[in-house]
């Protein structure tokens, strides 16, 4: 009786062995199964906490590990050229021009927009409050000029900074040369370290709308909180698009270029643009960015379509066809 009962504990413990195995097994083959995407991408996206978002929900669907380099626009695409990413998460229309042209870049898609805004001490000392865009820079100038307001640049090659200097020389002025008066200061980093410098100066800078809602402090200092205002918010000139490219995989062989054009339409998805939708809604009480794909497709609102097909498009077209590499579905 005591021999049966052994004989049937050893095999009940084998069981749950192999059981416990077997289970390693098929997880670990089913995580093997998991391929890695890279993603470079601009630090005004990284820093609001989107992209932990739209990682959790990505990964819960599909097969891929999300990685992301957050930089400027500038180093993402550098990143991107050498082979170091599968695809870019940008903001600035004419380097991602030259992106394709060159030969890296296929696909691209714009996914959502916003708009950058000057911000500024409360006391605003070179009165910009509501003035628009160009008005504001020519006023902040003059009062940097005659000492009485500094402003600090972003200077860091990034999607944001090639926004700046636009603004500059549609205001009438020398870039080069502003950035040779002392009370124009470059911070040479992301977003939200210049917004913390701009902070310590009591000065005005550019920044994107998401970050700059994610930075202030709503009345509740913390380490790391603004409390700069927006000043100015207002005309097409501060609009802000952001876009996805894959790099082309006979540039680069090692890309991962099928994954990067899952998470391309995965963004673009009615879940993906509902996630983009309503990302800060509920912390901030208003949207860090608005939906691309439908207000493009369907012509919802003109004149903000005509803004972005102005500002964002490359030779008529959100992709010229030349770059489309097959992909239709895309564009539907």
């Amino acid at each position: 009786m005591k021999r049966n009962k052994v004989i049937w504990t050893s095999i009940v413990i084998i069981a749950i062995v192999v059981s416990i195995f077997s289970t390693a097994y098929y997880v670990g083959a089913f995580a093997s199964k998991r391929s890695k995407l890279v993603i470079a991408t601009t630090t005004s996206l990284f820093d609001t906490g989107l992209l932990d978002e739209v990682k959790d929900r990505f990964e819960a669907e599909y097969p891929i590990d999300l990685y992301f380099i957050s930089v400027g626009t500038g180093l993402a695409i550098e990143h991107a050229e050498r082979g170091d990413a599968d695809m870019i998460l940008v903001h600035d229309p004419s380097s991602e021009s030259t992106f394709l042209s060159d030969g890296y870049g296929l696909c691209r898609k714009i996914i959502a927009y916003n708009f950058f805004v000057i911000v500024g001490p409360e006391d605003d000392p070179a009165e910009i409050k509501d003035l628009s865009p160009l008005e504001a820079l020519t006023n902040i100038v003059e009062a940097g000029r005659n000492e009485e307001a500094k402003w600090v640049s972003r200077g860091d090659n990034s999607g944001t900074h090639s926004k700046e200097k636009s603004l500059w020389i549609m205001a009438g002025f020398d870039y080069n040369e502003l950035t040779n008066e002392g009370w124009y200061i470059e911070a040479g980093a992301g977003m939200g370290t210049t917004l913390g410098i701009s902070n310590t100066y009591s000065a005005y800078t550019l920044a994107d709308l998401g970050t700059y809602l994610a930075y202030y402090d709503y009345g509740v200092p913390s380490p790391g909180k603004i409390s700069l205002v927006v000043l100015v918010d207002q005309g097409q000139e501060l609009l802000n698009v952001y876009s996805a490219i894959a790099v082309n995989p006979s540039m680069r062989p090692k890309v991962n270029f099928e994954g990067a054009i899952t998470f391309m339409e995965f963004l673009i998805s009615e879940e993906g643009q509902n996630l983009l939708g309503e990302y800060g809604q509920e912390d901030y009480g208003q949207s860090l960015f608005f939906p691309a794909v439908e207000l493009l497709k369907e012509n919802t609102d003109p004149t903000l379509v005509d803004w972005i097909e102005d500002y964002a498009y490359i030779d008529g077209e959100e992709c010229p066809p030349e770059y489309q590499d097959g992909h239709p579905e895309l564009y539907v």
